[in-house]
């Protein structure tokens, strides 16, 4: 199982990023994934879920922002981000478990991608 995360960059606070994660040695319709985030400094924190049938579920601070997705057929991942907050700057990464259910904790997670940094600037 691999997880390749790209589409971080900077951007000004309001604006928006999308990110991807292309996943190989698994199809996406059999495991639940995730985007988690890491500030420096800060514990890793889970962001959003969404479960091989797709249901989705998102962390308080950034529901109604941000977007999670899946293209079964490219077998990928998306966050679309949208009103970012500076306080939204983190290194941003994927995980994959092959479970029915999504668990907030990253410890749970057997696969990673290697992260792919967002900054917002204020």
């Amino acid at each position: 199982v691999q997880l390749v995360e790209s589409g971080g960059g900077s951007v000004q606070a309001g604006g928006s990023l999308r990110l991807s994660c292309a996943a190989s040695g698994y199809t996406t319709t059999s495991y639940g994934m995730a985007w988690f985030r890491q500030a420096p400094g800060k514990e890793r924190e889970w962001v959003v879920s969404i479960s091989r049938y797709g249901f989705t579920i998102y962390a308080d601070s950034v529901k109604g922002r941000f977007t999670i997705s899946k293209d079964n057929a490219k077998n990928t991942l998306y966050l679309q981000m949208s009103s970012l907050k500076p306080e939204d700057s983190a290194m941003y990464y994927c995980a994959a478990i092959n479970s029915l259910f999504c668990p907030r904790a990253g410890s749970e997670y057997p696969f990673w991608g290697q992260g792919t940094q967002v900054t917002v600037s204020s």
